[in-house]
């Protein structure tokens, strides 16, 4: 590298890169167009930004003097499990790093005696389950992508999954962490135990989307599996009927351990994707799972076939086997991916409305969608009202992101107006920035933004998320790399 180059880069760019030499071996410090290409964006990629530089660690300690450094030198980091995120929550800053934590995937311990598993955070949510079942254990939060997403992932944004509606959400199976916080101080919070003493500082962590640090050692609860289950497939004439059945189900005392809405459009996108046999005439399916005990879900599976019949359900399917209630749940698992059969693009929304509202609400989004001629597929968490709904569009033509965008904030004001939150999993991060005020008030972010600057005060973990008066991280259109342009990324 020439002087000439050094002085055109500029002198903070290389400062960074030859501290961070010393921290991270050429194979764990990437900065070539081609290694970078794969961290600019999340799930929701309408927002992209090429990072300076993607370190991978392999331990607490390369995380700690990462953190040290970018604090240090002002330089905004991103910590980044799968990027399997839907609201920007990972997209990088054009002026900072990634700290990607796959290789920290270890399972460092199952005690099947207190029911509790010890991992780092780049283990795949389905791996916890593995790792306890021959212990007759498991790991409950299901995120649609739990074959690929992390835990520290599910921590940041605090996941839930199909079957939240009975268990919870990952904050609700997080017993303690270990957390670098944005200084590089190492902190334990929570515990092993189920007793927690003193403020509950873990749960403000839980779901603070990279903004108070990093995780690097995560003790999570573990459940019996149940001894049985009972997975029923509803067809009905609508949405707002599955909607409807829905509030029936709950209000009747009930708790199945999984409620899910899928629209035609949706089942049609998974038929094609897996194979998945729908109700020809239904134009929504209402999936129920109940359980338990043996005993208890004899008695309960009764209750809801009462339920259901007095519904408007049109048909009725009752896995029978174990390969058919699979097969139910590949078709609503597979759900998101398979709408790219049916659309080049598509957003993915996260908002939650009250139970009762539900139908009405449902209503309102297809009246939204015949209004504007936009698509919308709905497939959602309907127990706890928290929903899904894919706005589609082509993006290659022209104003066609800007009229999905406007719907999806239709959408988000609509949830708003009936009592329910911008987010119910998906997290904040850089697609919801702007409604935070519409469903806090002014004092409640304030107080928020400033919690988080006690932590952090330059805001350089994950910084631009979440707030809507935050530095933007990222562009829709990925700017020139700092490196590149000197021509000097493809020769490190």
């Amino acid at each position: 590298m020439t002087a000439n180059e050094s002085s055109t880069l500029g002198d903070a760019t290389l400062e960074l890169h030859r501290r961070l030499q010393s921290i991270y071996p050429p194979e764990r410090l990437l900065t070539k167009r081609g290694q970078l290409a794969a961290y600019e964006s999340d799930g929701l990629t309408v927002f992209q930004t090429r990072p300076l530089a993607v370190v991978v660690p392999t331990s607490a300690e390369d995380i700690v003097a990462t953190v040290k450094l970018c604090q240090e030198l002002g330089v905004p980091y991103v910590p980044r499990g799968s990027g399997t995120s839907l609201s920007g929550g990972c997209v990088p800053h054009a002026e900072g790093i990634v700290i990607a934590l796959n290789r920290l995937n270890q399972i460092l311990q199952v005690d099947p005696v207190q029911c509790t598993a010890v991992v780092e955070p780049g283990v795949i949510n389905l791996e916890i389950s593995k790792a306890a079942a021959p212990y007759g254990l498991y790991y409950a939060p299901d995120p649609s992508s739990q074959q690929v997403c992390t835990i520290g992932g599910n921590l940041a944004f605090n996941a839930g999954g199909a079957h939240c509606l009975k268990y919870g959400m990952t904050s609700n199976h997080v017993l303690g962490a270990k957390v670098v916080l944005p200084d590089g101080e190492m902190v334990e919070l929570g515990s092993g135990g189920l007793e927690q003493v003193g403020p509950d500082l873990l749960g403000m962590f839980v779901g603070s989307e990279g903004l108070m640090g990093i995780a690097v050692e995560i003790t999570v609860r573990l459940l019996p599996k149940p001894e049985a289950f009972h997975t029923v497939m509803a067809g009905y004439p609508s949405l707002r009927a599955a909607g409807d059945a829905v509030a029936q189900i709950v209000a009747s005392g009930l708790l199945p351990g999984a409620i899910e809405i899928m629209d035609r459009l949706s089942m049609d996108a998974a038929t094609r994707a897996v194979g998945v046999a729908y109700p020809a005439d239904a134009q929504a399916v209402l999936i129920v799972e109940l359980d338990g005990t043996t005993e208890t879900v004899e008695i309960e599976k009764r209750a809801l076939q009462q339920l259901i019949d007095a519904s408007a359900a049109t048909a009725t399917l009752v896995a029978a086997t174990a390969e058919q209630r699979a097969m139910i749940w590949k078709g609503r698992k597979s759900a998101f991916s398979a709408v790219g059969l049916i659309s080049p693009d598509f957003l993915v929304q996260d908002t939650v409305v009250p139970r009762t509202r539900l139908g009405e609400v449902l209503e309102a989004i297809e009246a939204l969608s015949r209004e504007t001629g936009i698509r919308v597929a709905n497939v959602f968490h309907a127990g706890d009202g928290n929903l899904h709904p894919l706005i589609l569009f082509d993006g290659r033509v022209q104003g066609e992101l800007e009229r999905a965008e406007a719907l999806s904030a239709r959408i988000i004001r609509l949830c708003i107006e009936q009592g329910g939150s911008i987010t119910g999993e998906h997290g904040v991060g850089m697609e919801k920035r702007e409604f935070l005020p519409d469903l806090f008030g002014a004092a409640d972010v304030d107080f928020m933004r400033r919690l988080r600057r006690e932590l952090d005060p330059g805001e350089v973990s994950n910084r631009g998320k979440m707030f809507p008066d935050g530095e933007a991280p990222a562009l829709r259109v990925v700017g020139l790399h700092p490196l590149e342009s000197q021509g000097i990324a493809s020769r490190m």
